[in-house]
């Protein structure tokens, strides 16, 4: 599963880094969370959360609804 995460957050990465930030995968817990790390601009931006729920999550949801409970940005 790590790798089909790795995969989609691929094709998530180039809408961050058009902005000057990145995400990079951290984990993938047996209670199916996805964890990231966000980079550059992304660290400390307002509008960080509302990215991790409402873009990552949302995709990797559709992507795998059975595989994925939430995304969680750690530090």
């Amino acid at each position: 599963m790590e790798d089909k995460i790795k995969e989609a957050l691929e094709q998530i990465r180039p809408f961050l880094q058009r902005d000057g930030g990145d995400l990079e995968f951290v984990e993938y817990t047996d209670d199916k969370i996805v964890k990231v790390r966000l980079q550059g601009h992304c660290v400390g931006c307002p509008g960080a959360q509302m990215t991790i729920k409402g873009v990552v999550e949302q995709i990797l949801k559709e992507s795998y609804p059975d595989d994925i409970a939430s995304v969680e940005a750690v530090l």
